[in-house]
């Protein structure tokens, strides 16, 4: 289990991370999402023990994570900017990383650089930009760590191989008790992959939870009402999260479970309601927007 409690860190004035506190459990799939700047990557790197917290505290099963090699070797970070040795191949890669990671299973790597087609002799500045993508995840994944970090986890990588690596962590999950945190700007494959979910928006955590739990407790309604005053009376005493509308129709999302929203609206004088299924991707604009991220009023505002 990762730990995190009142973590901070800044750089000069800019302060990346701000109070963060959460927990990764094991044997969970952790997706980290958050806006341009929030300090995803540097989070990664705080848990990854590459950078030193100025504040707060990381627990690694209960362990400090700074100046600990041991513990150290339970963690691999794939950072989007993975660091390739100048000339380096995947074969001398992987010389490299094995005697820092007593798990290391040698075997293993070459058999998938072989099976994604990457010569293990080739340069890897002369592979495209999935290719190298490709290299640092393997390395990451036949390392025999305990926590896998992703940083962008499928940026660069086509369709195929998209789906070729999400069966890979799947695999290792089960054989061997995986445990991968994954970044990404792609809200669609972290909501396939995830258990939990983790919202970051300047430096500061909006919400740490279950996905499962999150979207029995938000709803998202469809409706057309009959008055205002019909509207007010269904909706009070429920947090409306965000409200768009399109000529009558309005879209909802609301805070509270499914029950009591069906419950409230089935009897009221509705011309019409929809309770429909919640993306991570709505859940994600209206976490945002309600902390003052709104992309789309500031577009309106600069007419």
């Amino acid at each position: 289990m990762i730990e995190t409690m009142h973590l901070e860190k800044s750089f000069g004035s800019v302060k990346a991370v701000a109070d963060v506190s959460l927990t990764i459990r094991d044997g969970e799939v952790f997706g980290l999402v958050g806006t341009n700047g929030a300090g995803k990557s540097t989070f990664l790197r705080l848990l990854a023990g590459v950078l030193r917290q100025d504040a707060g505290q990381i627990l690694v099963d209960r362990e400090k994570i700074w100046d600990n090699p041991e513990k150290k070797a339970d963690i691999f970070f794939v950072p989007n900017d993975f660091y390739f040795f100048p000339n380096a191949t995947p074969e001398e890669m992987g010389k490299y990383f094995a005697p820092l990671y007593p798990r290391f299973d040698v075997a293993r790597y070459e058999t998938l650089l072989r099976g994604f087609h990457l010569d293990k002799l080739r340069r890897i500045r002369e592979f495209s930009r999935g290719m190298r993508r490709q290299v640092a995840i393997l390395l990451g994944l036949c390392s025999g760590t305990k926590y896998l970090l992703l940083d962008e986890t499928f940026d660069g990588l086509d369709p195929l191989m998209r789906q070729t690596v999400r069966s890979l962590i799947a695999k290792d999950m089960e054989d061997r008790g995986l445990t991968p945190v994954l970044s990404s700007h792609n809200l669609r494959e972290i909501e396939d992959l995830c258990d939990h979910i983790g919202i970051l928006h300047e430096g500061g955590i909006l919400l740490s939870e279950d996905l499962e739990d999150l979207r029995k407790r938000m709803q998202k309604v469809q409706c057309v009402f009959s008055s205002e005053e019909e509207k007010k009376t269904i909706l009070e005493g429920i947090r409306v999260v965000c409200e768009t509308r399109r000529g009558r129709l309005s879209t909802l999302i609301l805070e509270a479970d499914r029950e009591s929203v069906e419950a409230k609206f089935r009897a009221a004088d509705m011309i019409f309601f929809e309770i429909l299924p919640l993306t991570l991707e709505e859940i994600f604009v209206s976490k945002t927007e309600g902390a003052g991220y709104d992309v789309r009023k500031l577009i309106l505002d600069s007419q």
